[in-house]
């Protein structure tokens, strides 16, 4: 959950080689071994990077864990679980609030939606995607550009099928255009959980302690892959050092960053601090509103509410942090004195491109409401028009050839949609309601009652009757009707007179319409101009520099260290102690019942949570915490308040990683939980069978 400035040395980092702050997301292809040797005496080298590649997993829904045991266990935050806990929970069996274990291995439950994917290999395709769209306008060139990759994606798995060693490729686009790639992944799509603590103490502190620190989480849930029905065997996987790291130490986290914008220009940083972060925080400021009032009206509703409320607190926070950094005077004098300082030196033919990004972000303000609320989705929050949407453009977009169509329904993104359509997931038709009817309402709001869509949708009817006919006539709620409109393609799709649908084919041709608009007047030119200045970077500094974080493999390196907070020192572990005398009885200080029976079994002084200067954001929920000699130290679960504006600079003085400490992970499990055989698994103490297994 973590995601993400001493004004000098953090900027000119982003410009300059790393030498001296811990920051970073790096690739492990480009990794800087002399830094961490000169600044930490420790060597990591090709054979450890590769052995934390195989080790590190990435979870499709925007979080990463690890390989903890040769039996195809996953090591992972709680938060990136819910979903799936969710999905299996009913009034009076809340697996979320009141936790799961799974005693058997028989008893592990499906995680129909989730897919885990881990990295095996990285080709180079910079030569072949530059030759393919060399001399083109650009506009012509991003068409090609987007073809191309989807011929290289479909090409890779071909040819890993040929091998009879299946693989998932994705492209990958690094420093903005300078380089790009074929990322290969091994796939597991039969993910099952196996446990997860409770609620309460998974989030202990809820909302005011999110992004603070000292913590006290249990921010922990373990999965488990198969395939072909038996646990997969997982040779890579991490081996635990239970004492955890030392103050002072130095650590590593691998992970997958879902995003950072630290090479992006003064022009886009303004877009963001005027346009895209205030707007976000007005719309859910007020939908948290809405969220809460209805939670009161039951305990059903404060249950389905539950996860959608946190995410929405917890984005909340963040874009508060991205508006106070944004709103940084100095900090945007200074990268734009560092911008000028690029331009001088990058010469006439790539210095106008930083002017042509600044005409392209400027359509962008004109078109943004309309791209967002249409071909963004946010003027239809509902689970069943996501539905709708994916199957009717599905099927339009498989009639067509792979590189034709849009990019998201390129074959290699097909397994990834479905999971998300075929999973059996529950549905609630009053919550569908109340986001449906609230979307619909800002939507009439921000592209005004006499915009097309808004005439066509509501000119006779309130987004509330909508919002209620809509979901009241709705069958995409079961499973099997999602599966025959997918099967049945275009012509089951066009018969089809489900309300969802029909409002799909409705908003369709307008929603593609601003998203050609975007594509064409925005991206094109903001692609081939970052291109340009990718060139000139590499020129002026070569790789010395990380690429902006992209939902790829990176490590991070830092040290367990804490900082000053208002001059006082912030210590960097917690202990249990502390956390039963901070306990209120009282959501959010309130500690499930197991916990407190079980304090006189549990030490006082077991390490609960820590904090490392690693730099990390968003997307590197659940990532190990690794040592230099390859162990699993910890696990990643958030930042602290600082690390917020990490998602454009970093800041090695306060901005600092939350980590769970394995002490009282095993801790949990043995004295909390009676899970002992999950921990003997996971410390290979000792191999009890598991019913079932």
């Amino acid at each position: 959950m973590p995601r993400y400035w001493l004004m000098i040395p953090i900027a000119a980092m982003v410009l300059c080689p790393v030498a001296y702050a811990d920051e970073g997301m790096w690739t492990t292809f480009n990794f800087p071994s002399a830094a961490v040797r000169q600044k930490y005496s420790v060597t990591i080298d090709q054979a450890w990077l590769q052995r934390a590649q195989r080790a590190t997993t990435r979870l499709e829904g925007g979080c990463t864990g690890s390989f903890i045991s040769p039996d195809g266990l996953v090591l992972t935050n709680h938060h990136c679980v819910v979903r799936c806990l969710a999905d299996h929970s009913s009034p009076g069996n809340d697996l979320v609030n009141d936790g799961f274990f799974a005693a058997r291995r028989s008893e592990e439950k499906k995680c129909a939606a989730d897919i885990i994917s881990v990295l095996v290999d990285v080709e180079d395709i910079t030569g072949k995607v530059s030759a393919a769209t060399a001399g083109l306008a650009d506009v012509r060139a991003n068409d090609v550009r987007k073809q191309t990759l989807s011929r290289l994606e479909a090409e890779c798995v071909a040819a890993a099928k040929k091998k009879r060693t299946p693989l998932a490729c994705e492209s990958v686009n690094l420093y903005q255009g300078g380089q790009y790639f074929l990322y290969k992944y091994h796939r597991y799509d039969d993910v099952r959980a196996v446990f997860a603590p409770h609620d309460a103490i998974a989030t202990f502190g809820g909302d005011p302690d999110n992004f603070n620190f000292p913590r006290w989480d249990v921010d922990f849930s373990l999965l488990r892959v198969y395939e072909n029905g038996k646990p997969a065997q997982t040779p890579d996987h991490l081996s635990w050092r239970l004492e955890g790291p030392a103050a002072g130490e130095p650590v590593f986290v691998v992970g997958h960053p879902g995003g950072t914008d630290r090479l992006y220009t003064v022009a886009q940083l303004e877009v963001q601090r005027d346009t895209l972060v205030p707007a976000y925080i007005a719309r859910n400021a007020e939908f948290r509103g809405r969220l809460i009032q209805w939670g009161k009206s039951g305990a059903e509703p404060a249950r389905i509410i539950q996860d959608t409320l946190f995410y929405n607190e917890n984005s909340l926070k963040i874009f508060r942090g991205l508006q106070q950094a944004l709103l940084d005077n100095d900090m945007l004098v200074y990268k734009n004195g560092r911008e000028q300082e690029l331009r001088t030196r990058a010469g006439p033919a790539a210095a106008s491109a930083w002017d042509e990004i600044a005409t392209a972000e400027k359509r962008y303000r004109e078109i943004f409401d309309r791209h967002l609320y249409l071909e963004g989705g946010v003027g239809f929050n509902s689970k069943l028009f996501k539905y709708a949407r994916a199957l009717v453009r599905a099927a339009a977009e498989r009639a067509n050839p792979n590189e034709l169509r849009l990019r998201e329904y390129a074959d290699s993104n097909l397994p990834k949609i479905k999971a998300q359509l075929f999973a059996s997931a529950p549905v609630y038709p009053d919550f569908e309601n109340l986001t449906l009817s609230f979307s619909l309402d800002k939507l009439r709001e921000n592209l005004g009652p006499d915009d097309p869509i808004t005439r066509q949708l509501l000119s006779s009817e309130s987004p509330d009757s909508l919002a209620a006919r809509l979901i009241a006539d709705c069958k995409l709620g079961d499973v099997q009707v999602r599966r025959a409109l997918w099967d049945g393609g275009a012509h089951a799709i066009e018969a089809s007179t489900d309300p969802m649908i029909v409002l799909a084919r409705q908003i369709d041709p307008a929603a593609r319409a601003v998203r050609k608009t975007f594509e064409d007047e925005v991206q094109a030119p903001i692609a081939a101009a970052q291109e340009r200045i990718a060139k000139a970077r590499f020129a002026v500094y070569g790789t010395s520099i990380y690429p902006d974080a992209n939902f790829t493999l990176r490590v991070s390196y830092g040290a367990v260290q804490g900082w000053k907070e208002k001059g006082e020192d912030v210590a960097p572990f917690t202990t249990l102690a502390r956390m039963y005398d901070r306990a209120t009885g009282r959501d959010p200080f309130r500690l499930p019942q197991v916990w407190l029976d079980a304090k006189p079994r549990l030490d006082p002084t077991t390490p609960f949570n820590y904090v490392t200067t690693n730099d990390i954001v968003g997307g590197n929920s659940g990532s190990p915490v690794i040592d230099a000699q390859g162990r699993l130290v910890g696990l990643a679960f958030d930042g602290n308040i600082h690390s917020i504006a990490g998602s454009y600079w970093y800041n090695e003085r306060n901005n600092r990683t939350v980590a769970v400490h394995p002490r009282i992970i095993i801790a949990a499990l043995r004295d909390v939980y009676g899970a002992g055989v999950i921990a003997d698994e996971i410390l290979g103490t000792r191999r009890q069978p598991r019913g079932g297994e």
